[in-house]
This record gives C-alpha cells, structure tokens and sequence, in this order.
C-alpha cells in the first residue's frame, strides 16, 4: 500500500542520483523521473536543484525527506500490523549485521527465520559495528545486529547473546609465549587485529585500558576487515591475533590454532540488536523474539 513514489524520492534524495535510485529500485530512469515531477507538481515546489550531471536537495525537498522515512515506516508498520489479525508475516525486513555475526552467528538462525516465514522479504547488509549503526541512523536498514561495548544515545540496544575475545597464535608458531602472559608483555608480541569502527577493536582497546595500556603502544603488524583473514594472516606470520573464541571453534578442534591465556584481562561482550529509538518496526519485533526462542542454538 505505501507510496511508490516516496520510496523512489527517498532512493534519490539518498544517492543524489536518477541513475543509482533507477539501479536500486529496478525501476527505469523515466519513470524514476516521472515520479518525481508527480510529487514535484502535488507539492507545488522543485524537490531537486539540478547543475549540469549534479542534484541537490531544495529546502522543500530536505522538508520532504525529513517525513519521508517516517512516513514509509509507518505504511510498513500498517501492512505488518494488518497481516497480523490474520496471523500473517509478510513485508519487508533490512537488517544489518557486523562481520563477526554475519559469519559465526546469523547462518542457522536466518536459515529457520526464512524457513518459518517464507512471505517476509529479508535482506542482509554486513559491515562493521559502526557502519551499521549509520545505516540505522539514515533509515537504510531496519534492525542492526552489533557487537562492542560503545552504544549511540539515538539507538536503543537489546542484548541477545554473550561472546567471549580470546588471544591467538598458529600451534607451532615461533613467538617465545607461554599458555598464559601478562597484559604487560602484550607490548612485545607482534599482533594482527581488526579495523577501526569494529565491535572487536573496541572491546579489546577497553580491556587495554584497564591495565593502562594504549592501542598505538602495541606492536599490530596489520589491521585487517574480518576474522577470517585474521586466521588466514595467523596461518602464515608468528604472530597473535584477538579474536572471537566463536570464530575458531573448527580450529581449536583441529589443533590449528591455540588460545593463549592474558592473566586478569577480561574480554567479553554483547551481541546487541540495535534499533532507532521509538521507531521499532513490528517485523524487527518478531524477528527479534525469534532469535530470544533460538539463542540456544546460537
């Protein structure tokens, strides 16, 4: 039932762009133009100034855009809450999840979801914590799915699942570590970490902290996207790395990799589902009560 036309403004105003907003809405670049002058004549006013290949918002066009999610957000909580006197699922539902979720988390849960609801459109955008959070803040996913201890006052967090970060090294590595080392010899080992803006970087810069250690004391040879490549890196450099203990249950099995105790360095964190505040949207709801049935299996 909602507004076509406000989608197709909504993917311009965002991309700044006919052509990206035609591509995203596999809709053709007339009719994404067509739209637009429709609205442009209901309204009365010029959404878009146009120099030469460039747009930019008019005031009447950031007035639009500033209802326009909220709008679109209602139709959506509308069509979901009216399916649900039917007792139905249906719509559309964007999540967003950081990479350590996306890979050792999501899989088994999205897989039962889909299985259970086959009439909800579901989407999956991966990135870090923070570029996820930034996707909720501009409306572009529905219910974020983050880890890390920093939390945005403009969101609202709800824990779903406990993990644990663990030091290691490949079994049979050079470096001279025993099963258990001091925070203080962290300044000594050659380490390989995750980017800026990941859950994982913030917990174990926290736990620094707790022993007076900074981050740019510590000798990190690379700092790379992902857990996966971390292990990979490990595979081939004496090295330590920090890393989920989710993420390496197949290695430790296997007796490829090894844990190394940090005496007194406690690195847990939360698996939180991240959403803005007072726009919780009915499908986030059920798909977050199905992921508190199946924590579990998680």
């Amino acid at each position: 039932m909602s507004d076509f036309r406000l989608k197709v403004f909504q993917s311009v105003a965002k991309n700044l762009s006919f052509t990206k907003a035609s591509q995203e809405l596999f809709v053709s670049q007339p009719a994404i133009t067509k739209h637009i002058q429709e609205l442009e004549s209901t309204y009365q006013a010029r959404l878009f100034d146009r120099q030469g290949s460039k747009i930019s918002l008019t005031e009447a066009g950031k007035l639009l855009l500033e209802h326009c999610g909220r709008i679109l957000e209602d139709y959506k909580r509308l069509e979901y809450e009216m399916h649900l006197l039917h007792n139905e699922y249906t719509g559309e539902l964007r999540l967003g999840a950081s990479t350590t979720i996306v890979q050792y988390v999501l899989p088994p849960l999205l897989a039962s979801f889909i299985k259970k609801f086959p009439q909800v459109n579901l989407s999956l955008m991966n990135g870090n914590s923070r570029e996820i959070e930034a996707a909720l803040q501009e409306h572009r996913i529905d219910l974020g799915l983050v880890e890390g201890v920093f939390r945005l006052p403009n969101l609202k967090y709800t824990t779903f699942l406990e993990d644990e970060l663990v030091a290691v090294t490949r079994t049979g590595s050079k470096l001279q570590v025993g099963e258990e080392i001091t925070p203080e010899e962290l300044l000594h080992i050659p380490l390989v970490l995750r980017e800026r803006g990941s859950g994982t970087l913030d917990v174990f810069e926290k736990a620094l902290q707790q022993h007076n250690i900074k981050l740019s004391s510590l000798q990190v040879l690379m700092y790379l996207g992902s857990t996966e490549s971390i292990k990979l890196f490990l595979e081939h450099t004496d090295c330590m790395g920090i890393v989920s203990i989710r993420s390496i249950t197949r290695e430790l099995y296997a007796g490829q990799l090894r844990v190394i105790e940090i005496k007194d360095m406690v690195m847990l964190r939360d698996f939180s589902f991240a959403q803005p505040q007072g726009q919780e949207s009915g499908l986030s709801q059920v798909f977050m009560q199905f992921a508190a049935h199946h924590n579990h299996k998680l």
